[in-house]
Order: C-alpha cells, then sequence, then structure tokens
C-alpha cells in the first residue's frame, strides 16, 4: 500500500485590483499582519483592462500590483487566506462598494492556485465556501494557462512575474 507523502510548503501570492493604487500598500500592509508573513516582492503596478468584470462595483481605470510572502508555508488550511482577504475587502469597502480586490493562491514549483468563493466545473472545493484552481501550470521553463485560465494572466507579463516568484521559491527551497 502506497502511503501519502507530506505536503511540500508553497509560497504566498496575492494579486490586488484597485483604481486608487494607494491602496496597494495599506492592503499589503494588513495581509502582512493577518498572515504574520512579511511581503518579500512587489511588481509594478499595471493597467488593468482585460475585462470589464469589476467596473460596475469598483469603477474605471483599474490597476493591478502582485505580491509574495517570505515564509513559505504548509498548503494545508490554505483556504483560511481567502476569507482573510474577504474581510480584509470589507473592511476597506466604501459602504457596499469594494474599492479593492484581493486574490489570493500559492505558487510551487509546477502550478500557480489561486483561490474563489465562485464555484465552476474546473474548481475544487476546499471548505467554508471556498474554492482552488490551477490557474498556470509550469512547463518548458515557463508558466502556461490552462482553457480556463483568465485572459490577464495568460499574458506574458504576468508569467514573467510569477516566473520571477518561482525563482524566489526555488532558492528558498534549497532547489537551485
Amino acid at each position: 500500500m502506497v502511503k501519502a507523502r507530506p505536503t511540500q510548503k508553497v509560497k504566498l501570492v496575492a494579486g490586488l485590483l484597485a483604481s486608487d493604487t494607494a491602496l496597494f500598500a495599506r492592503a499589503a500592509a494588513l495581509l502582512e499582519r493577518a498572515l504574520r508573513n512579511k511581503v518579500d516582492f512587489e511588481s509594478e503596478v499595471s493597467d488593468f483592462s482585460h475585462t470589464d468584470y469589476y467596473t460596475k462595483e469598483m469603477g474605471p481605470g483599474l490597476k493591478r500590483k502582485f505580491i509574495s510572502f517570505e515564509k513559505v508555508v504548509d498548503p494545508e488550511g490554505l483556504y483560511k487566506v481567502k476569507l482573510a482577504a474577504n474581510k480584509l475587502e470589507r473592511r476597506l469597502s466604501s459602504g457596499e462598494r469594494r474599492v479593492i480586490n484581493i486574490d489570493p493562491g500559492y505558487l510551487d514549483l509546477s502550478k500557480l492556485v489561486l483561490f474563489s468563493t465562485k464555484d465552476y466545473s474546473h474548481r475544487i472545493y476546499l471548505r467554508n465556501g471556498i474554492y482552488a484552481e490551477v490557474t498556470l501550470f509550469y512547463r518548458d521553463r515557463a508558466f502556461n494557462p490552462w482553457p480556463w485560465t483568465y485572459p490577464d494572466y495568460k499574458t506574458p507579463g504576468y508569467k514573467r512575474i510569477f516566473g520571477h516568484i518561482r525563482d524566489t521559491y526555488k532558492k528558498q527551497m534549497g532547489r537551485i
């Protein structure tokens, strides 16, 4: 009989989306406190124009930034990171209107996983209303999309960001 192996630690990441870029620093600081884990990487801010899904709620001129966290963590119970992100979104909201979207997930050597509150055919239920999806997979020295991957995550710029974070993770795990 094959025995289950211990899980390998993973690198926490989060995508931040807002029209007011000052919210990025505030959200990062609140995430650091909630997760007890310091930010070790911040991407440049980029325009978010791949969908108008968030425009009605969050307004026009949305910007995107990615962050990753210093300590690698056990993936067990990471659904709680999405619950914490949702709580921070509500805390930073303007009345009933969200002003920032926080999309947490994790990265390991073979994939980028994002958490969601929405079910779909390619998502796996974790716990407490949280689902996980493998958004990108690593092959041929690059991150690659699936048919369901969000259009912005298919862009060369995003894939470079995650490649950089993966390189950091690889060093942390002693794989270089």
